[in-house]
């Protein structure tokens, strides 16, 4: 009798293992995304993180004007002691008179002139020198004479009405900010929502980021513009905090490529990467990022110092070259921003010459003078406006 078999089911995969179509879809999405993630993280990859990233300190730094040194008390003069008196001198005893000689014919005389006198008799009757007309006094100090926008070159700064008796006294001490309290900004992270105008196309996409990282001591500041995940332009400003505020020590600006000023203050030099000649370096100097936060700390060590009309000039340093840039400081107005609406002082650097560039700045009181909003505008006119979007917690430069 014939064995009947009985046809075997189709075969099937084992329940919940996933077929080969959507392994196959699984590898294609993994490798898609590794390929997507290559191809950005060079873009997305920033500048070193500065050194002050993992010490930064927030609150905010004052440096109060040096005190004025109290006159010392001249020192007690001990009373001279009585003077000894001389020993009696001693009698003499009286000679006896020699016996006179035989008078003798008078010697004959060779002129009736008198003899020249000897060199003793000449110091005696030379002109009393005493009695001469006294030198003029020294000139005054350059920087002295001169008030308000006079003292620019001798002070790098100037503040109040011109000719007032704080331009004279800042020209006399050859700084400014020596003589004032500034508030310098603890650490801080600024985020911006950037508009402008780029040749015919305007600028979207844009955002922008301002790091200020202080120790105390030393400072990192760096201002990006981003595009998607790629920086297009970033200015870096690194020094120290001393007496006179922020002092700065190096500053770079970053495009297609890096260029960079160096402040060799033990030279009194201002030295450029490009082979530029280099300039004096003027008291109180700053860069053109740093005298942003040092305007700040100005203002907010003593606002009533700075009334509306009021100038502030600084010597501004740029990657190739430097100038004297003279902010005019308006009154309080009311602003809004994309974080909210502060109260603001702004400060503006009107163009001087014909390659100038106009540089306003909005500070806002209620946040120690911190920047709001900047708007720098090229004699091309293109521009680029930065509108405070957040603050954030300080953190690595990027």
């Amino acid at each position: 009798m014939p064995t009947l078999v009985a046809p075997l089911p189709p075969s099937t995969a084992p329940p919940g293992r996933p077929s080969w179509r959507v392994l196959a879809g699984l590898t294609l999405a993994v490798a898609l995304v590794h390929v997507l993630l290559l191809g950005l993280a060079p873009a997305a990859m920033g500048p070193d993180p500065s050194p002050l990233a993992n010490k930064f300190i927030t609150r905010t730094i004052v440096i109060a004007p040096p005190a004025a040194e109290k006159p010392t008390a001249p020192a007690a003069v001990a009373p001279a002691a009585p003077a000894k008196p001389p020993p009696p001198a001693k009698p003499r005893r009286p000679r006896e008179p020699s016996p006179p000689k035989p008078a003798t014919a008078p010697a004959p005389q060779v002129s009736e002139q008198p003899p020249p006198p000897t060199p003793d008799v000449m110091a005696q009757n030379a002109p009393d020198t005493g009695a001469t007309a006294p030198e003029p006094a020294a000139s005054a100090p350059a920087g002295a004479a001169l008030g308000g926008a006079g003292s620019t070159a001798n002070t790098g700064m100037e503040s109040g009405t011109p000719g007032g008796s704080a331009g004279a006294a800042s020209a006399t001490a050859g700084n400014v900010v020596g003589a004032e309290a500034l508030r310098i900004p603890g650490s801080v992270k600024l985020a911006f929502a950037v508009t402008g105008q780029q040749g015919a196309s305007p600028m979207q996409g844009v955002f922008g980021d301002l790091v200020w990282l202080q120790d105390g001591s030393s400072y990192d500041a760096r201002l990006s513009l981003k595009f998607l995940f790629k920086t297009i332009r970033s200015q870096h400003s690194t020094g120290q905090i001393g007496a006179t505020g922020i002092e700065p020590a190096r500053f770079s600006e970053s495009r297609k490529g890096e260029v960079a000023s160096h402040f060799l203050r033990d030279q009194g030099q201002v030295m450029f990467s490009n082979n530029a000649p280099s300039v004096p370096l003027l008291p109180g100097a700053q860069d053109r990022l740093s005298v942003v936060m040092q305007l700040g700390g100005m203002l907010a060590g003593n606002p009533a110092r700075y009334p509306a009309g009021s100038r502030i000039s600084v010597q501004t340093v740029g990657p190739r070259d430097a100038g004297v840039w003279v902010f005019n400081i308006e009154g309080e107005e009311q602003m809004t921003v994309p974080a909210g609406e502060y109260a603001v002082r702004k400060l503006t650097r009107d163009p001087r010459r014909e390659f100038d560039d106009k540089v306003e700045i909005w500070l806002a009181p209620a946040m120690g003078y911190l920047p709001v909003r900047m708007k720098l505008t090229q004699p091309n006119g293109d521009f680029a406006d930065m509108q405070l979007r957040e603050t954030l917690p300080a953190g690595p430069a990027s």
